[in-house]
């Protein structure tokens, strides 16, 4: 770039757009990068405060603001997302989907980190919906060495920072445990609140049984359900560490892979997450789900019904963030609850 006062800057080429904020009205760029200054726009540019004005000089070493912020897209983008066009700088990427937003923060770390370059996007683990901004890129100074936008591309390495994945609708079996239930002392209120959670991914219930505290039962139930055609068993009650309470007992002896019985969230401490060894989630829901707003299950939800894996690594970070304020008016997920980094 070549600094020059902008009274002689006449037919010299901008190098970066030039924003005009007026408040309440507009901020937008007045002149676009490439725009090649006549005498009519130096009073414009004076209004904006520009009384010396870059212009492009050709640099074979150098990279403008604009071709930086499109390879820092590049190491995001993904399928189900599209960019916008380059505009002071920045490109934003875009869900052209709904779906699971999954990121690698410790490649986005690394790129943050380098400090000359910005990634910012939404909170990986959440849902998105089609036309939802994903994230926003940009370099910090007008113009940047190529080598460092080498670098980060040696750090991103050849996948993508960013996945969207696709919600996979899915027929589920509910196994309700409990003799409290089962002998019709009191109304199963568990299994509309699970229908309802997975109705909003598309997904039907297609098995439901009402069993007493017999582990061999409730284990029979979950192989039927299997049997059946179920993609997914959720078995409600039982989940504490009562001598009386043997769900975990159950689905073990199913011959499922137990990826942890037990999460660092609150509510839903007690939750059991387990996979079959053709890839089947079992899953054993504590009481908390059937009553309070938001718990460990809204977390996972998501994982669940696309496809991707639960494991120990991710349920220990939930820590951090696992705490659910339980607020008066829920605003989950536009809320601090499970987006712990």
């Amino acid at each position: 770039m070549k600094l020059m006062k902008t009274e002689e800057a006449v037919g010299q080429v901008l190098c970066h757009d030039i924003t005009q904020i007026i408040k309440g009205v507009t901020k937008d760029a007045v002149f676009r990068k490439g725009h090649i200054i006549q005498a009519e726009d130096v009073p414009v540019l004076l209004s904006v405060g520009k009384d010396h004005i870059f212009v492009w000089e050709n640099d074979e070493n150098m990279l403008h603001e604009n071709e930086a912020a499109e390879i820092l897209r590049d190491i995001c983008q993904n399928e189900g997302m599209s960019a916008t066009e380059p505009k002071e700088g920045k490109i934003e990427l875009i869900a052209e989907r709904d779906g699971l937003l999954l990121i690698d923060l410790e490649r986005l770390r690394a790129i943050n980190a380098l400090g000359d370059m910005m990634i910012a996007t939404r909170a990986s683990g959440f849902m998105v919906k089609k036309g939802d901004k994903l994230c926003g890129t940009r370099v910090i100074p007008l113009v940047i060495e190529k080598t460092r936008m080498n670098l980060a591309r040696e750090i991103a390495g050849e996948q993508p920072l960013m996945r969207l994945a696709p919600v996979i609708p899915r027929k589920y079996g509910v196994v309700t445990t409990g003799n409290e239930v089962f002998h019709g002392r009191i109304q199963d209120t568990f299994t509309p609140v699970i229908q309802q959670k997975l109705a909003e991914f598309g997904c039907e219930m297609s098995e439901h049984v009402i069993l007493d505290d017999d582990h061999e039962k409730i284990t029979a139930a979950i192989l039927d359900m299997l049997d059946k055609g179920c993609q997914m068993v959720f078995c409600s009650g039982g989940m504490s560490v009562d001598p009386d309470d043997k769900t975990p007992l159950a689905i073990r002896n199913t011959g499922a892979n137990i990826v942890s019985y037990g999460a660092p969230v609150l509510p839903g401490a007690m939750f059991l997450v387990s996979y079959m060894p053709d890839g089947r989630p079992i899953c054993g829901l504590p009481g908390c789900v059937m009553y309070a707003k938001r718990t460990i299950f809204d977390l996972l939800l998501p994982y669940l019904v696309t496809d991707t894996p639960v494991t120990k690594d991710y349920l220990a970070g939930l820590g951090h963030g696992g705490l659910c304020l339980n607020c008066q008016v829920c605003h989950f997920p536009n809320c601090g609850f499970g987006k712990g980094v």
